[in-house]
């Protein structure tokens, strides 16, 4: 098979593989290699319609990256809600990703009326939620830190610990994880591990 039949095989097989991703950066990111490579496979055998189709599709998912990357720390593009703990739709929320919840953090059980429940959402869109509870003296423990995995290549959480006031306003003056949680993004957002934990302080 020659050089160039094999690139335009990779290609397609490239962009096929990019609809088949969950998380949003991994899917426009491996369609925007596809789009490329169809373009300088097509450019060399002069079909140049399908060029031009490529090269917008290329230059839409560059837009999209664009747009994704500089609003995902923006306060105005993400919002924090908070909700009842025993409340139907986080309820349904928790049943829907339970297998996921349990892959992540299985040392989680469910929500309980002592619990403070925080939905991260943005738009219409729920993608996030963090469940923690008053462990005393100002701390807020950190129960369940759940992202749905369409944004999971973002850190959403930090709306709840950073951005959103709702933590501090609620007289908390530090938040830590529960130990051993499988959570390698709290020190992309300030955290600092001590011991089995992380721990964030909260400053006004």
């Amino acid at each position: 098979m020659p050089v160039l039949e094999i690139i335009g095989w990779v290609g397609s097989a490239v962009v096929v593989w990019s609809m088949m991703q969950q998380r949003i950066l991994r899917l426009r990111v491996i369609n925007l290699v596809g789009c490329l490579i169809q373009v300088v496979y097509n450019g060399v055998l002069e079909v140049w319609p399908v060029v031009a189709l490529n090269v917008v599709l290329a230059g839409v998912q560059i837009f999209n990256l664009y747009r994704l990357l500089r609003t995902r720390h923006s306060p105005a593009e993400y919002g924090v809600l908070r909700v009842d703990p025993a409340g139907e739709y986080l309820h349904h929320l928790l049943a829907l990703h339970r297998a996921d919840i349990q892959r992540f953090t299985p040392s989680y059980r469910e929500a309980s009326p002592q619990q403070e429940a925080y939905l991260i959402v943005r738009g219409e869109e729920t993608v996030g939620y963090v469940l923690l509870h008053d462990a005393g003296d100002g701390v807020a423990q950190v129960d369940l830190d759940y992202v749905i995995e369409k944004y999971r290549n973002f850190t959403p959480g930090e709306f709840v610990f950073h951005s959103s006031d709702v933590l501090r306003e609620a007289g908390y003056r530090k938040v830590v994880t529960a130990p051993r949680m499988r959570k390698p993004y709290y020190a992309k957002i300030g955290f600092t591990q001590a011991g089995d934990r992380y721990e964030l302080a909260l400053t006004s």
